[in-house]
C-alpha cells in the first residue's frame, strides 16, 4: 500500500512543470453582415425599411410584428394601435415600459424624432449597460396611430454582445428614419 502511495506521489511531482504561458484574453469575433435593407411588405398603415439579414413574422392582421434576427440572436417586437383619443395613454405606458428597466441599466437616454413633412414623431430609449431590453421606441402621428417597438436578446445581456447590441441600434434607427404612414 505504501509503495502505491509513494508511487503516486512520485508521479504527480514528476509531471509538474514549472513553465507556464500565460494565455492572452480571447475577445469575440463577429462577422455582421453587410447592412441591406427592403421595404415592408405587409397590410398595416405604415412602411418601413427592415435588414434583409433578418426574418419578418407578422402574428396576425392586428399589424403585430416580430423582426428577428437569427444570427445575431435577437427579436424587434412591433405592436400598432389605432388611437381612439388615447395618444397620451399610450405614451404614459411606453414610457412606463420603458422605465421599467431603469433599476437595471446603466443609463437611459431618450432621443425625440420629429419628422414634420411625414407627420411622424416619437421617443426612442436608448439603454447603457445591462439590462433586458437594448432599445425601445414609439411612433406616432399624434392623431390616428401609434407604433411601438422593443428589441430584446435571446441571451443574458453582457458585455460581449455590445457589439451585435451596437449593431442593430443602428438597423432600428434606420427603420425610424424611413417609416411613414400609408394615405388613406
Amino acid at each position: 500500500m505504501k509503495s502505491r502511495l509513494l508511487l503516486f506521489l512520485s508521479a504527480l511531482l514528476l509531471s509538474c512543470n514549472t513553465d507556464y504561458t500565460p494565455k492572452p484574453k480571447a475577445l469575440i469575433k463577429l462577422d455582421f453582415p453587410k447592412k441591406e435593407y427592403e421595404k415592408i411588405e405587409i397590410n398595416c398603415p405604415f412602411d418601413f425599411e427592415f435588414p434583409v439579414y433578418s426574418q419578418l413574422k407578422n402574428k396576425n392582421n392586428d399589424c403585430l410584428i416580430d423582426i428577428v434576427f437569427p444570427n445575431q440572436n435577437g427579436v424587434l417586437y412591433l405592436s400598432y394601435f389605432a388611437l381612439e383619443n388615447n395618444l397620451d395613454e399610450h405614451a404614459k405606458q411606453s414610457q412606463k415600459l420603458a422605465y421599467k428597466h431603469n433599476v437595471i441599466a446603466d443609463a437611459i437616454t431618450e432621443q425625440f424624432y420629429v419628422n414634420d413633412s411625414l407627420k411622424v414623431y416619437g421617443v426612442l430609449y436608448d439603454y447603457d449597460g445591462v439590462s433586458a431590453t437594448a432599445i425601445q421606441f414609439y411612433l406616432t402621428d399624434s392623431v390616428n396611430h401609434f407604433f411601438r417597438g422593443a428589441l430584446y436578446f435571446n441571451t443574458e445581456i453582457n458585455d460581449s454582445i455590445l457589439p451585435i447590441n451596437n449593431f442593430l441600434k443602428y438597423d432600428i434607427k434606420h427603420l425610424i428614419e424611413t417609416f411613414h404612414w400609408k394615405d388613406k
